[in-house]
């Protein structure tokens, strides 16, 4: 985003020294530390600096060093493929494959934009950023809107150039006390307004950075990221460049006239998006993954306007993804935050008539919500998470970065700190993409997969849920595959539910509660032991191990007509004393009277079931126990 008109000026002299003023002070900062530093700015080249939670309140103006500014320091990859220059169009590209496919994908898309494209670039450019992030509640986004009255005065957008410059202003008709954005303190959901507003609050502007790396917007750029002014203007006075990049129509008036506060790395709209998205995420977590879908989607509109590029898209989302940790970790915000989830919980449940436990559901509708497919949005999200970015070789283990835990913390409610971190550790990203591998690794966190749970098992994971407690407390699923040599222990009264490919080898306990085995393969490659609580499958499982049951612990599974058994165990299995096996019908293929159906198959199979149920008001289940399995037999009542 351009600054705003007398914030600054900034010239960079031939020594090489970027030159701020601000207002009646001046500085000098030394631009060969700046390059020095960040030419090898990676996790292991910022020893000695504070964490980026810590020292975020440096991101202001006057600070636009590594060492003076903590978002410039995780923006630290940047100078790793353009090195500033002595002015704001003579800047050295420093790595040709990156920026040349950074400015080809541009043109690409510029290029092949359609009209409807272009309208929804101009509107979300002119539209205040945390108020578009609402749609990312779908079907509580309208409920959203009345309780913190929220509103917009853009809602599409002109056929061809406008008139003039739009900006989104305060509707005449709005009703008392709406406020854009994400809404007005004084009203139902007050409080989460402010969180988003104190989360994208004074210390998050992009602009800071974008003075530092003076990386110009793509439309002036040619393929070669150098700036050439053919000498013409355009039809608005504006000069025209040696680019392939096309700038919507609807934005061709919304170009910044000063170039030299007008650069494009990082983007400012991008780092809006994902900071009011993750703002929005915490105090709604039932719509996280969604959110920050839409975040991501949103962010691409930038590109498809001409007005950004990729790696600068790709850099606002790194800052914002930090910005946002600090702001939820600072202790002056404690309260803020906790309030914000309480009230949005408090709000929606009473509008909607659900519960802790059944707003999820209400809040994933399927029909009608444009986030409503998963695998979509995973699509939709896993290519926009490198963009152009070639990976290069490294096979750097992920560090943390101090703070980021708190991303995830009403998401993943009943996990510890550390349980959080771990799962941003295990489906992170992998090292090697030059943007990402700054400091500390910002780039490298994939939020919208960790809110999915654990991609990996590197040591023994124990998880409790608790049903009492509501919402995800009381039941959540984990949609990774996961992978690892640890293993996972199920307590607590709440159900966890498993549905990915799932590949860890130490073992599977529940002691608790219920475990849901929602694929074949939830369970991995160890052995399966229940100690206690039920272990369901909702479709045919394999155990790739033994199986133990003890007395006072159920199996729940499904019978299907015409299918192998619901259950196959590669080793033994042993059932003990006080064994429960509780069946259920498939309500698409259900077995009929007089069959016998296959239940569960091991190579050798010790005990007996002490009590077999079946779901059915007509049928009941006669067990057939061998030494190598069990069937039923379905009689009538």
């Amino acid at each position: 985003m351009p600054s705003s008109a007398g914030h600054r000026t900034a010239a960079v002299n031939r020594r090489g020294f970027l030159k701020t003023s601000l207002g009646a002070s001046a500085g000098v900062l030394a631009a060969p530390a700046f390059v020095t530093w960040l030419g090898a700015a990676d996790a292991k080249a910022a020893t000695g600096f504070a964490a980026f939670v810590d020292d975020y309140k440096s991101n202001v103006v006057a600070n636009q060093t590594p060492e003076t500014n903590a978002v410039v320091r995780i923006l630290g990859g940047m100078a790793k493929v353009w090195k500033t220059g002595d002015a704001w169009d003579t800047g050295l590209v420093l790595d040709r494959e990156v920026l040349r496919a950074n400015m080809r994908y541009c043109a690409r898309v510029t290029q092949a934009r359609t009209e409807a494209q272009a309208k929804e670039a101009f509107l979300y450019d002119r539209q205040h950023q945390s108020y578009a992030m609402i749609a990312g509640l779908g079907p509580l986004a309208d409920l959203y809107k009345a309780g913190a009255k929220a509103v917009t005065s853009i809602t599409g957008a002109p056929d061809g150039t406008p008139p003039g410059k739009i900006s989104d202003t305060l509707p005449a008709d709005a009703p008392a006390g709406s406020a854009l954005g994400a809404g007005s303190y004084d009203s139902e959901l007050g409080r989460v307004a402010k969180l988003v507003d104190t989360v994208r609050g004074p210390f998050a502007s992009g602009n800071p950075a974008k003075f530092a790396f003076q990386y110009p917007r793509p439309w002036r750029m040619n393929e070669d990221s150098e700036v050439v002014d053919t000498g013409k203007k355009d039809a608005f006075g504006y000069p025209v460049y040696d680019s392939d990049v096309v700038v919507a129509p609807q934005l061709l008036r919304q170009r910044s006239e000063n170039a030299e506060e007008d650069g494009g790395f990082p983007s400012g709209h991008t780092n809006a998006f994902h900071l009011a998205a993750l703002a929005f995420a915490y105090a709604v977590p039932e719509r996280f993954q969604e959110l920050v879908t839409r975040a991501f989607e949103l962010s691409h509109t930038r590109i498809m306007a001409g007005m950004h590029s990729t790696v600068d898209v790709v850099g606002g989302r790194i800052m914002a993804t930090a910005l946002t940790a600090a702001a939820l970790a600072d202790p002056a915000n404690a309260e803020l935050k906790a309030a914000a989830r309480t009230q949005a919980l408090a709000y929606f449940t009473r509008r909607t008539g659900t519960t802790a436990d059944t707003l999820y559901a209400y809040a994933h509708p399927g029909a009608g919500d444009a986030y409503a497919d998963r695998e979509a949005n995973a699509r939709a999200v896993g290519p926009k998470l490198t963009y152009v970015l070639p990976r290069r070789g490294r096979k750097d283990p992920l560090t943390v970065p101090k703070g980021a835990e708190v991303l995830l913390e009403t998401r993943l409610p009943y996990l510890t700190a550390a349980q959080r971190r771990e799962v941003l550790r295990t489906t992170g990203l992998p090292s090697g993409y030059v943007l990402l591998d700054g400091f500390e690794q910002w780039g490298r966190l994939n939020l919208f997969a960790a809110a999915d749970g654990y991609g990996a098992f590197d040591t023994d994971v124990t998880v409790t849920l608790d049903a009492a407690a509501g919402g995800f407390h009381a039941a959540d699923s984990w949609r990774n595959d996961i992978e690892g040599d640890g293993a996972l222990t199920k307590r607590g009264t709440g159900t966890l539910t498993l549905t990915g490919h799932n590949r860890y080898h130490g073992g599977t306990v529940v002691e608790a509660g219920t475990l849901v085995a929602g694929s074949p393969n939830a369970l991995g490659q160890g052995d399966v032991r229940v100690t206690g609580g039920t272990l369901r499958a909702d479709q045919v499982l394999r155990v790739r191990g033994s199986y133990v049951q003890e007395g006072g612990a159920t199996l729940e599974l499904l019978l299907r007509k015409h299918h192998g058994p619901a259950l196959t165990v590669s080793r033994r299995a042993l059932l003990g004393e006080g064994s429960v096996l509780s069946l259920r019908l498939d309500t698409e293929r259900p077995p009929v009277a007089g069959t016998t159906v296959p239940v569960l198959s091991a190579p050798s199979l010790r005990g007996r079931f002490d009590r077999v149920e079946l779901d059915s008001t007509t049928l009941r289940a006669v067990p057939v126990h061998t030494a190598d399995g069990l069937s039923v037999r379905l009689v009538r009542r």
